[in-house]
């Protein structure tokens, strides 16, 4: 990569960048140019009813919320989260904010896919809960235990020194984890806190909680773009991903290669796609609306390249695999397929989000992805992937190490 322009490279973090070079991946898929999937577009209006029907189950007065770690702490119930800050009695908004913040960027991070063999009991009612519930029960109850926290008298809060000191034993704890309960990659999770706190530390912050202090100052007249948040997650938090593609300093966390992407330009070659940090940055948005902020321009962020939204194509037929025999096997994240099967969700979701808003005439506004995906595409490839395979797991298996998915 030319070192001349360090600009050019620094558009590979802007959402704009991610659904301009994804949407160039689905016109190389719908000309047939791709080595390992078939687009097909003809099936987008089954798919589109299919999310539709999903939604109307999930939410039939279509008050849906955003997609965001929020909802994952709704178990059997009852909010966890809102009873934890109920009985916390937060001293001001700004005390909220920051112990939200806290909470919702460790989860968010150790939300990576637990594998399928993982349950975490709850202590309230005694089930087992898996996946994504379960990791987001398990990360709420490490929290108000104090886990993350450097002062036993001050538990809701997350300390950087605390998570550099965090070690995969005390996570393996959290998560009831073990020979008989393994969890996928306790390592890679506890080494991305102690990054986060190295990280944290570099930029001034004590703990995550002062990227809300940030970004509510940053929020002029009280409104702030939702690709603004992206950008400082991206700043704050971008060196805590592992060693992968960077130019200059900068660290491109998420992106991967493709030969055809952007063929001629100084970033040839590279497909951004930041889904953890974009699911993050969706998670980030209520904390600042609690405390009176308007987030706008919610809609400049993309859908998630992850297995659900990716699954529910692939099992729709939307997309298809070009050899049946890479069904089988696993494959690395930064593999060809994995990028092409992760590019071409972040094109189809816009498109399937557009018919479903054509369907309930509503607009971008009223019905901003972040729903659609709620709604919507991810609960969609949960329930597609249920119907089509015992256990739920989705139909590609991808090698990662708990920082990609």
């Amino acid at each position: 990569m030319p070192d001349r322009d360090p600009e050019a490279v620094r558009q590979l973090l802007k959402p704009a960048v991610i659904r301009e070079r994804a949407q160039e991946m689905l016109q190389l898929g719908l000309d047939g140019q791709l080595s390992h999937f078939t687009v097909h577009p003809e099936r987008l209006e089954a798919c589109a009813d299919y999310v539709l029907a999903t939604i109307r189950r999930n939410y039939p007065t279509l008050d849906i919320p955003f997609h965001a770690r929020w909802r994952h702490f709704f178990v059997a119930g009852t909010d966890r989260w809102r009873a934890l800050d109920e009985a916390a009695g937060f001293a001001d908004a700004g005390a909220r904010g920051r112990a939200a913040y806290d909470l919702a960027i460790v989860s968010v991070l150790l939300d990576a896919g637990a594998g399928p063999a993982w349950r975490y009991r709850d202590a309230l009612t005694g089930e087992f809960i898996a996946r994504s519930e379960g990791l987001a029960l398990a990360s709420l109850d490490m929290f108000a235990a104090g886990l993350f926290s450097g002062d036993p008298a001050d538990p809701l809060r997350v300390d950087s020194a605390a998570l550099k000191r965090l070690d995969a034993a005390a996570l393996a704890e959290g998560f009831q984890a073990g020979p008989d309960n393994p969890l996928v990659s306790l390592e890679g999770r506890a080494a991305l806190l102690n990054r986060l706190g190295e990280e944290l530390e570099k930029h001034g912050l004590d703990r995550p909680g002062g990227l809300f202090d940030r970004l509510f100052a940053a929020a002029e007249g009280g409104t702030l773009r939702a690709s603004y948040i992206l950008s400082q997650v991206l700043e704050v938090l971008g060196g805590i991903w592992p060693s992968r593609l960077s130019y200059a300093g900068i660290p491109l966390g998420d992106s991967w290669k493709h030969p055809l992407i952007a063929q001629g330009s100084i970033t040839a070659g590279i497909v951004p796609f930041h889904k953890l940090s974009q699911w993050l940055s969706y998670s980030l948005i209520e904390p600042l609306q609690w405390a009176g902020v308007d987030v706008v321009g919610i809609d400049e962020l993309t859908g998630l390249p992850e297995y659900r939204n990716g699954g529910l194509l692939l099992d729709l037929g939307v997309i298809a695999l070009k050899h049946e025999e890479e069904r089988g096997g696993a494959h690395e994240v930064g593999s060809e397929l994995v990028v092409e099967w992760r590019a071409l969700t972040v094109a189809l979701l816009d498109r399937i989000g557009e018919l479903v808003r054509e369907r309930l005439g509503l607009t971008r506004e009223q019905l901003p992805l972040a729903k659609v995906l709620e709604g919507g595409t991810w609960a969609a490839g949960r329930r597609i992937a249920a119907e089509k395979r015992e256990g739920g797991g989705p139909p590609l298996t991808i090698v990662s190490d708990g920082t990609v998915f």
